[in-house]
């Protein structure tokens, strides 16, 4: 694979992220927030702690479940979304432009609600008025693949009407376009993509680019100061890559070599540890001189730290996504819909994208985010080249079963 983006971000995008940055967004990014409070949360712990809720097994049903739709007669849209993922007037930080657009252009009213903290702490508010098969008072929400995955084989959120979706239909990029767990995006859609990368600290490395799992793994000069992150998909994903498995078409034989090669690292100390999102502070440091993190997080250290560096591998890389679903009985699914739509008109799509730094699902968006600020849109870490979303990989949606067992073996390997 080639380079696409050399291990250092040019000093213009880093002066666009800092630009960014200084707007009002969290020193933690979202996705680290995301990850440190619910990597967990599907170990073995957590899966009992679903099942104990009462929550069904997980089922085929698809279809969902309608409410009369009050759109016509109620112009408004309940939104629930996570923390410092819209953007923000610089002077007033009540006043979402891209929203207040909507609103005017439509007559909808969008109630915004930053009421996502972590997955599973949002699932446990929602879960027992969609298993009642009762309106949760949201028309929309926001939530990571793999509960995405969950809701809609539970049967819990609604089908989307493609014929109030053109822009989203016509402009998703294809690196999302049609996931494992939702064919077509026949229940959702992407707000953001969120890239799974090697990091490293080159001072911590004498000099020396990490480039590949295999050095994480293998390389004495790194011993002891290596990171692989608590959550299975990313850790174990980006190994299978390494070992020439695609992780969206493996079997169980696969899944084991792969937790026996990491298992090696831990038995022979190359491995440090496994982290939440609190590998960045010892990245920086320097106590990890190299592991695996989340794009999102490197692009905001490197800001600061001219060391931090960073590396899409040769074998490719794992993407995962936030997704935009309504839940069941939602009374304004129109409305909602119409509001998915706008942010895949890519000029919004821009100003949105140049104020949370995330990948952008939307084709079309680099011209107009280049209005904007145009090192913002020559960063592949907003807007990916095709051939390096080509080397892009979803890990496979799991049932029931797999997801315990695999879990379970995972859990045991980091000591959780």
């Amino acid at each position: 694979m080639e380079q696409y983006e050399p291990d250092r971000l040019s000093p213009p995008q880093l002066a666009a992220m800092r630009r960014t940055l200084s707007r009002g967004r969290a020193s933690l990014t979202r996705r680290s927030l995301l990850r440190g409070a619910g990597s967990g949360a599907l170990a073995v712990g957590g899966l009992g702690a679903l099942s104990s809720c009462g929550i069904p097994a997980a089922t085929s049903n698809s279809g969902g479940v309608a409410a009369d739709d009050h759109s016509r007669d109620e112009k408004q849209v309940n939104f629930s979304n996570w923390a410092e993922y819209m953007d923000v007037d610089e002077k007033d930080k009540n006043h979402r432009p891209t929203l207040a657009a909507f609103g005017k252009r439509t007559g909808i009213e969008v109630d915004y609600a930053e009421d996502i903290n972590d997955n599973v702490e949002f699932f446990g508010k929602i879960q027992g008025q969609l298993r009642a098969g009762q309106d949760t008072g949201r028309d929309l929400i926001c939530v990571t693949d793999w509960l995405a995955a969950r809701l809609i084989r539970f049967g819990w959120v609604q089908k989307l009407d493609a014929a109030n979706l053109p822009h989203a239909y016509a402009n998703l990029i294809p690196q999302f376009r049609s996931p494992s767990w939702d064919p077509g995006r026949a229940h959702s859609y992407p707000w953001t993509g969120i890239n799974t990368v090697i990091a490293y600290n080159v001072k911590a490395t004498g000099g020396k680019e990490v480039t590949s799992i295999s050095q994480l793994l293998d390389d004495p000069k790194l011993k002891g100061k290596v990171g692989f992150l608590s959550e299975m998909r990313d850790s174990v994903g980006m190994t299978l890559l390494d070992m020439g498995k695609d992780p969206a078409d493996f079997k169980d034989d696969d899944f084991d070599a792969a937790i026996a090669r990491l298992q090696k690292a831990v038995d022979s100390k190359q491995i440090r540890r496994f982290t939440g999102n609190d590998y960045t502070g010892d990245l920086e440091k320097g106590d990890l001189a190299a592991c695996v993190g989340w794009a999102g997080d490197i692009v905001q250290l490197a800001v600061d730290n001219p060391d931090i560096r960073f590396h899409f591998p040769d074998s490719g890389y794992i993407t995962s996504s936030d997704n935009l679903l309504i839940p069941n009985k939602a009374r304004h699914k129109a409305n909602a819909e119409k509001l998915i739509d706008y942010y895949y008109e890519p000029p919004v799509a821009a100003e949105l994208a140049a104020w949370i730094n995330y990948v952008c699902p939307v084709d079309g968006v680099k011209p107009e985010l280049a209005k904007i600020d145009k090192d913002l849109a020559d960063s592949p870490l907003i807007v990916p080249t095709k051939e390096m979303a080509a080397q892009s990989h979803e890990f496979r949606l799991l049932d029931s079963k797999e997801e315990k067992a695999y879990e379970g073996k995972f859990a045991q390997l980091t000591g959780a």
